[in-house]
């Protein structure tokens, strides 16, 4: 096993946090800003990438490119340097499911949400993955531009709401939303197809387009993807309000406090 062998406990329902137990010398790596708590004799060091380059310029590029997953340019590694076994915990920033995921039983590689990875083993490697059809580049929205994840080691993934789990068997079809899908197995094939009718594309509200999922292979599926919330949110915040069959109508609205 080429990365570190770590324990792990999930604690909560809807607003998780994952905590890792590190033996000596064990280290974890994890998204800035995902840090809950951890005991002491863990020392914390910031990384350009995910860890694993040598080299300015290899770091550098590692940096780059977590760029255009939008993610920040930094991780951080988290590192066991008592002698006694110690803990670190890492909180999902929303309310969702965190995934534990053991890379050595998934093929040595996940494919996920550009926003969705957490934290790893150290000596998971975080890169991007580009989606190579045409229509997918052009058309794929969330699904774009996605993250792997590749080792050997534990590595965990947050999605939003509750998260389905599903084995695709060889050429069964999966038509998904690009936002509800939170990762899959590298032998899935992606693709976008085109919703397709008039009214369904005007009208429907659901986008001009899905991703279609091809087995063999296993994805995870979340119910509410942060994007879909913080349009409602904002919708909410900017519109004007129905009032929710109030018989005050607005003057409830303003007796409440909201004007």
């Amino acid at each position: 096993m080429q990365n570190h062998e770590i324990d792990y406990k999930l604690h909560g329902e809807e607003m998780q946090c994952v905590e890792i137990e590190l033996d000596p010398q064990e280290a974890v790596i994890a998204e800035p800003g995902s840090f809950m708590m951890m005991t002491d004799g863990i020392q914390m060091q910031t990384l350009f990438g995910d860890g694993n380059q040598t080299g300015f310029m290899g770091k550098l590029f590692s940096a780059g490119k977590r760029l255009l997953t939008g993610e920040n340019l930094f991780m951080t590694v988290y590192t066991n340097v008592s002698a006694q076994k110690r803990q670190v915990s890492f909180a999902a920033p929303y309310a969702g499911k965190i995934i534990p995921m053991d890379l050595s039983h998934l093929g040595g590689k996940i494919v996920c949400q550009k926003d969705s990875f957490l934290c790893a083993a150290k000596g998971v490697s975080v890169d991007i993955e580009f989606q190579k059809k045409l229509g997918t580049g052009l058309f794929g929205g969330e699904g774009f531009i996605m993250q792997k994840l590749e080792g050997d080691g534990m590595a965990f993934v947050h999605s939003g709401g509750h998260v389905i789990e599903k084995q695709l068997l060889p050429g069964e079809i999966l038509k998904v939303d690009t936002g509800c899908i939170v990762a899959f197995t590298s032998d899935v094939d992606y693709d976008i197809q085109f919703v397709g009718g008039i009214k369904n594309t005007l009208f429907g509200g659901e986008g001009m387009f899905y991703a279609v999922l091809r087995g063999p292979g296993k994805v995870w599926i979340q119910t509410l993807p942060i994007s879909r919330l913080a349009g409602r949110i904002l919708a909410y915040g900017t519109g004007a309000r129905k009032e929710e069959g109030s018989i005050l109508g607005g003057l409830g609205n303003l007796l409440d406090g909201d004007r």
